[in-house]
């Protein structure tokens, strides 16, 4: 499900100039002015994606307090909106039906709950969220008795309408899929409340209905992660307050050969999937670009991402620093920086040091094999989040969810709380085939595929703009919270939500106008492989006489002309 090609939506972008140079919609303004205005428009009172990454942190290794998870939906095919399923309640007897969330096959129809709970993206009204990364496993363990009625994504989904806490989700799971079958591959989960957080692997049974699985609690002061490779191995079956399991998780290991040695030397990673060089490459190299970031000694499992060491990275590790809300944000944009990984030194960043690979990610030269690297921050994600769930604050106001759409290196991070009933308008659905320049996820992905092409030149001044919104964003919280819990303390549920819903709309509104504007401005800034003249503030400069100022040529990088010379020899030489 790795196919495709970022190069996909390159069309959208040449739909975007010719809008530009027909001025159907574009509504430039100075640079200056958007920095300046940023700070006053958001202020409170006036799907196949199976490519992802979840980056943790347990309250215990938070700068506040709060449990943090991150989740990236990464898929060449997902448009990035905002999901909403309202709370209710329902008869006896009513029945829900199962879409699969990769597809939208039709898979049948299971009971409804009695209630159902208010869910805004991946978290509940009870400040519980979901992720998930997908990693296969073993193929002949894909459901096959054509029954299965619960994809990964339903499970999410429907658990989330069900559960107010991490241990009943994980209940909730375990028995949707018992009782209905479990249709897709081998996944990890991350299922996180506001007093802890738990990964939960889980595979299917071919022939057999339903799914074993393993779940570990993260401890309160740890850090973790999963990317598409299964993480839990070796664990104490008799810690039953920590770790949950089905009951013939071993056992049916042993039945298909999987597994032939003692019960406390089990390893549900190894037994369920394999861990060649290229799948730690590609996939438990982003949870160590993570660990690095927070404990000085995590460099030591490099050997075990690159291939030259058969010994396990942790399922979890304990950080030398907290962990806040704006670096879990930042390492969502990991392209791992300062590693042997790096993307922006090699020949295949190009004379602009592009941190992307288009794919596919592997290719052969002379008969051998080659691997792109693949970075946390993607070219083809729909939407990402980072979650923050808080027990010191009553759960309308304690759950938000900092959401994003398309890349989360160059996407905005909007506050969205989990007592959001309407979805605004920015955010609402849409397709990859159809541009949208009032959507959040098009605009951005037109700032993001200019930047493309021209990155080390256009970066700068995307964080300007990305940096500003956010900053704001994050600062305007304490008075934001202090207004809505005074709502939810006074039992003004309705002013509450018409708050919330307010400025979920404002937020959404503005992060979209600001890169609407953005990215007609690097569109004007760049033209023709030029640089245009600026000011410190991003105003464009002019002549005395006010005309424009000549532009810049900053041309290619030195390693760009070498390799002209290397190839062609003396065919450009000038005598």
């Amino acid at each position: 499900m790795q196919s495709g090609s970022g190069q996909n939506r390159l069309p959208g972008v040449t739909i975007f100039f010719l809008w530009i140079l027909t001025n159907l919609y574009v509504r430039m303004k100075q640079y200056a002015t958007i920095l300046a205005t940023l700070g006053l428009a958001i202020s409170f009172g006036n799907h196949n994606a199976d490519a992802c990454t979840n980056l943790i942190a347990a309250k215990g290794a938070t700068a506040d307090g709060s449990v943090m998870m991150t989740y990236s939906a990464d898929s060449h095919n997902l448009y990035g909106s905002l999901h909403h399923s309202p709370a209710g309640k329902h008869p006896k007897g009513a029945t829900r039906k199962v879409y699969e969330w990769d597809t939208n096959k039709y898979l049948g129809e299971i009971p409804e709950a009695p209630e159902t709970y208010n869910v805004i993206g991946n978290m509940n009204e009870h400040q519980l969220v979901i992720g998930e990364s997908t990693w296969g496993g073993r193929e002949e363990l894909a459901d096959t008795t054509g029954q299965a009625k619960i994809d990964y994504g339903s499970l999410i989904y429907i658990t989330l309408e069900r559960a107010r806490n991490a241990r009943e989700a994980i209940d909730i799971m375990a028995d949707l899929v018992e009782k209905h079958g479990y249709a897709s591959e081998g996944e990890s989960f991350t299922i996180a409340d506001k007093n802890e957080v738990w990964v939960m692997e889980m595979i299917g049974k071919g022939a057999e209905k339903g799914a074993v699985w393993v779940a570990v609690r993260i401890p309160d002061n740890a850090i973790t992660g999963h990317a598409n490779e299964p993480r839990i191995r070796k664990v104490d079956w008799k810690d039953k307050e920590n770790v949950r399991h089905s009951k013939d998780v071993i056992s049916f290991a042993r039945k298909r050969g999987y597994y032939q040695g003692k019960d406390e030397d089990f390893s549900f990673a190894d037994a369920y999937a394999e861990h060649d060089a290229a799948t730690r490459r590609g996939c438990d190299a982003r949870v160590w670009s993570y660990f690095r970031r927070f404990n000085k000694e995590a460099d030591k499992y490099y050997d075990w991402c690159a291939g030259k060491s058969d010994e396990p990275m942790p399922l979890y590790i304990v950080p030398d620093r907290k962990v806040s809300l704006a670096e879990l944000q930042d390492a969502m944009r990991d392209h791992f920086e300062g590693t042997p990984f790096e993307m922006t030194s090699d020949v295949g960043a190009g004379p602009y040091h592009v941190p992307y690979r288009w794919r596919p990610m592997e290719y052969e030269v002379d008969g051998k094999k080659y691997c792109m690297e693949r970075a946390i921050a993607t070219q083809q994600t729909g939407w990402s989040y980072v979650s923050q769930s808080r027990d010191w604050l009553p759960d309308p106001v304690g759950g938000v969810l900092w959401f994003g759409t398309d890349d989360t290196n160059t996407s905005v991070y909007m506050p969205i709380y989990c007592g959001v009933t309407e979805v605004p308008a920015e955010l609402g659905p849409g397709d990859i085939n159809t541009l949208s320049l009032d959507a959040n996820f098009w605009v951005n992905n037109i700032v993001a595929n200019q930047a493309y092409n021209r990155y080390d030149q256009m970066i700068p001044d995307i964080r300007k703009v990305q940096g500003s919104l956010e900053k704001a964003f994050r600062e305007s919280r304490p008075a934001t919270e202090q207004i809505l819990t005074e709502l939810v303390n006074n039992n003004q549920k309705e002013a509450y939500t018409a708050a919330v819903n307010a400025e979920a709309a404002a937020v959404a509104k503005n992060a979209t106008d600001a890169y609407r504007d953005l990215a007609g401005y690097l569109f004007v800034k760049f033209m023709d492989g030029n640089r245009k003249k600026t000011d410190e503030q991003g105003n464009f400069l002019r002549t005395p006489e006010g005309i424009p100022a000549y532009p810049e040529f900053p041309g290619y990088d030195k390693t760009y002309y070498e390799n002209i010379v290397k190839s062609t020899g003396d065919h450009f030489l000038i005598k």
